[in-house]
């Protein structure tokens, strides 16, 4: 996870001095920079949220959902031809 927050961060630097190089006035370029660094911000909240609720989750050993009925496998009750 942390590469890809480098990397968000890195383009968070690199896309305001392009747009200034592009002509851009300063003000349109600080806030994309600001945009660009909010949407960084929410995406690595939301990583560390989701990376803490899968590590509970296996840390409580709970078994992914089943579907509706709760059964796996295949038997006299899936649906097969009993002969």
């Amino acid at each position: 996870m942390s590469e890809v927050i480098r990397w968000a961060g890195f383009s968070c630097a690199v896309v305001p001095v392009v747009l200034l190089l592009c002509g851009l006035p300063f003000g349109a370029a600080l806030g994309a920079a600001a945009g660009l660094a909010a949407v960084t911000a929410a995406s690595h909240a939301l990583l560390r949220h989701s990376e803490r609720t899968a590590a509970r989750l296996d840390a409580d050993g709970v078994s992914p959902h089943r579907g509706r009925h709760g059964r796996t496998g295949i038997g006299a009750h899936r649906g097969g031809r009993r002969v």
